[in-house]
């Protein structure tokens, strides 16, 4: 049984350039950045696909994996869509990215469960993203300091290589919780 010590939706909407002096301001992010391989990194994913049905989208030495439309567009469902995989690129992100900062900053969690909703509207004329919501629950040992730990949460949010990336309105809701002995 766990106990919700603080459950605290982020309402501020982040739509500002980061630069990548903000992220680097922090020791601990700079020790994390040693570790990588240096910049510029390049990503590569290829597809082929006949006039109709499922195709594969294939990257070097990963398992194809099926596409299709989403059921909005007129898709078979139950299958990966480019708009479900942005949106697990964008939740894989934030989790990836807190890992370390929760390990450099000796924050003990015992799990992180996220989901990303992105919403697709038209824009003068365009279908784009225009929002991304990261609904974050973080479980902690007792004893743990729970502003630290949602702190590292908004970080991890700020740090989101992908999240970054993108032109869309960005919210986090997270609610760190401590789980009882």
């Amino acid at each position: 049984m766990a106990s919700v010590v603080s459950q605290h939706a982020d309402k501020r909407v982040r739509n500002e350039t980061r630069g990548p002096g903000i992220a680097c301001a922090s020791p601990l992010f700079r020790r994390w950045m040693i570790k990588m391989h240096p910049y510029p990194h390049k990503y590569v994913a290829s597809a082929a696909a006949q006039n109709a049905g499922l195709f594969g989208v294939t990257s070097p030495e990963l398992p194809s994996l099926e596409t299709a439309p989403p059921p909005e567009f007129d898709g078979p469902g139950g299958i990966w869509s480019p708009e479900t995989l942005l949106c697990a690129s964008l939740v894989s992100c934030f989790i990836l990215s807190f890992r370390p900062i929760a390990r450099l900053a000796r924050c003990d969690w015992l799990q992180l469960d996220c989901r990303v909703e992105g919403v697709l509207d038209r824009v003068e004329r365009v279908s784009q993203f225009t929002r991304f919501t990261t609904f974050a629950r973080l479980t902690v040992p007792a004893g743990t300091d729970v502003a630290k730990a949602r702190q590292l949460l908004e970080r991890a949010e700020h740090t989101c290589l992908i999240a970054n990336s993108l032109r869309s309105v960005r919210a986090l809701e997270a609610e760190v919780i401590v789980a009882d002995h």
